[in-house]
């Protein structure tokens, strides 16, 4: 069983609730294309550059940053992570890939070309997502907390805490930053929410239940990956361990 299975039931029932009962507009969304994903990739962070689709993968010794082929899903460069780190969210950055691992509060630099190790860093904490919004390094840790850091000294410049109407949301995970706000997936759940970088204030949530058919989410597990095409304004979402990766649009549903 891995690690994000052994999450306490009722907590994450609770924030189910949350995203579902609080605050902001529901949208709907429509499947644009789908592509092939490596059903061994147990998808942390997603991110989309220049053309080229990277990936972080999870799980201690399966750990991974790679370059995956869009068309195919074919991995067509790799570094693997040590056996005893756990790969989490990806972000590309003034000319460098950073990639964080869960519980060892050691992060990676790469040179996104060769996929070659640059430097490392260090934070206090869990890592979970990263996204950027093109001067901080914006991460996310399993709390309702967004930590902005500086990419130079990796300091905490300032933390914003997410809610959803009053309550803190849980959970946040990984993150892509799109036209001002923060897309973030909620762990165990099929929902994205945006968030508000200023406020923290969840603006619109996304169901994206149904991306998957029941057969062949019984040998995925959950939604997470997120990567915006900013050059053909496309964006893509899988899960860990999912079939496919879906270019989707989100489509405003005015009747709830």
């Amino acid at each position: 069983m891995n690690p994000y299975k052994r999450r306490n039931f009722l907590f994450i029932v609770s924030q189910v609730a949350l995203v579902v009962g609080c605050g902001a507009a529901t949208v709907d969304y429509r499947i644009d294309s789908r592509f092939p994903h490596n059903t061994e990739a147990f998808t942390q962070g997603l991110v989309f550059h220049n053309g080229v689709l990277y990936e972080s993968t999870g799980l201690y010794g399966y750990s991974t940053v790679r370059i995956t082929e869009l068309e195919t899903g074919n991995v067509l460069r790799t570094t693997a992570l040590p056996q005893d780190r756990f790969g989490e969210g990806l972000v590309y950055l003034n000319g460098m890939l950073y990639q964080l691992t869960w519980k060892s509060g050691t992060g990676y630099i790469y040179y996104p070309e060769t996929l070659a190790l640059a430097d490392s860093f260090q934070y206090d904490g869990e890592g979970w997502g990263l996204t950027t919004d093109g001067v901080s390094l914006i991460m996310s840790d399993g709390t309702a907390n967004l930590r902005f850091l500086d990419p130079t000294t990796f300091a905490v410049n300032r933390t914003v805490e997410v809610k959803d109407g009053t309550y803190p949301l849980q959970l946040i995970n990984e993150l892509e930053f799109i036209g001002g706000y923060i897309f973030a997936n909620v762990l165990q759940t099929d929902w994205i929410v945006t968030i508000d970088p200023e406020t923290g204030a969840v603006t619109e949530k996304y169901d994206l239940s149904g991306l998957l058919t029941r057969r062949e989410a019984l040998d995925a597990d959950v939604l997470n990956g997120i990567a915006y095409d900013q050059e053909n304004d496309k964006l893509y979402v899988t899960g860990k361990n999912w079939p496919y990766l879906f270019e989707i649009v989100f489509t405003k549903n005015d009747s709830l």
